[in-house]
């Protein structure tokens, strides 16, 4: 059977324009061009060839639960946090306990907030 390699996340957003500007805000990453189609879908760099796309669906109903989530890793998890605070983004650990994070069985530290349509995202420190 072939391997399979991570490419792509597509999240459906009510606004591309402002959700772009969220996930640079947060985690500085580059648009980069849809190289796919002509269509109003955003791309944005994760490095290493991956990427997310933000597909416009304004009259969507987003739904979502903590269960469904993406995660991040990042080797400086504390200037993260204390970049969502100066953001004045919330943040809590897996319990839904406010500015809390958490540290798993095996030690990876991380912390869950929301982007502007609701998607879940984990950021940990599991640089491995």
């Amino acid at each position: 059977m072939s391997s399979f390699l991570f490419n792509h996340l597509a999240l459906s957003v009510k606004n591309a324009d402002k959700s772009v500007a969220f996930y640079q805000k947060v985690f500085q990453l580059k648009e980069i061009k849809n190289t796919a189609s002509n269509s109003k879908t955003r791309w944005l760099s994760l490095g290493e060839k991956k990427q997310l796309h933000l597909i416009p669906r304004p009259n969507a109903e987003i739904k979502t639960n903590k269960a469904v989530h993406f995660a991040l890793k990042t080797k400086d998890i504390d200037l993260f946090i204390n970049h969502l605070n100066d953001l004045e983004i919330e943040y809590s650990d897996w319990k839904d306990t406010p500015n809390k994070d958490y540290i798993r069985n095996d030690g990876i530290l991380q912390i869950y907030f929301q982007d502007l349509d609701g998607y879940w995202i984990e950021v940990n420190n599991d640089i491995s």
